[in-house]
């Protein structure tokens, strides 16, 4: 297990940081990928926010305050760089979130990092009918299982609201799936 108060410390030591940030890459980058791949769906995608957020992480880990877990910190900023990224290529593509959505998931299909099989693709779609906050909350807890305390950190809600939130997307997601 990693000692995240050490790896810290290392990260704002100018004398570390270079190797630090390197082991922090090494440890979180496959974790933090596959979050944000579950947002933005394309690998492409995925790996130009992965970087921003590493790279946004480097920047800022001398204002991380260490009142929450580094992991979560990253998390927090991949999150955000993620919904950054989808509302840009909305805007630029002049079409709403939920519309670019369902043409992301239209083109999993073709995209030749995917593995899926129909039904994954069909839980896709699902997912990107709800609202963004449910998407985030079923992803972390379902693919991710990430606890709710550890995602109240991240998403700065309570976990009485998260697991209501949770509670609703998979009703919705079950809505959706009954006629297959």
């Amino acid at each position: 297990m990693i000692d995240e108060k050490l790896l810290v410390a290392q990260l704002k030591n100018p004398e570390s940081q270079e190797q630090a940030f390197r082991n922090l890459i090494s440890l979180y980058k496959e974790r933090l990928y596959w979050h944000i791949r579950k947002i933005v769906l394309s690998h492409d995608d995925a790996d130009d926010v992965l970087q921003n957020t590493f790279i946004k992480v480097f920047k800022n880990i001398h204002s991380f305050k260490e009142n929450s877990k580094l992991y979560s910190w990253m998390y927090r900023i991949a999150t955000n760089e993620a919904i950054t990224f989808i509302n840009k290529k909305a805007k630029k593509q002049h079409v709403d979130i939920s519309e670019l959505q369902h043409k992301m998931a239209d083109e999993l299909q073709d995209d030749h990092n995917y593995s899926g099989d129909e039904i994954q693709q069909l839980l896709q779609k699902a997912i990107f009918t709800l609202p963004q906050k449910q998407q985030l909350v079923f992803n972390m807890k379902y693919f991710d299982e990430m606890k709710y305390t550890d995602m109240s950190e991240v998403l700065n809600t309570s976990v009485g609201a998260l697991k209501a939130s949770y509670f609703h997307a998979v009703k919705k997601i079950e809505k959706f799936l009954k006629p297959y």
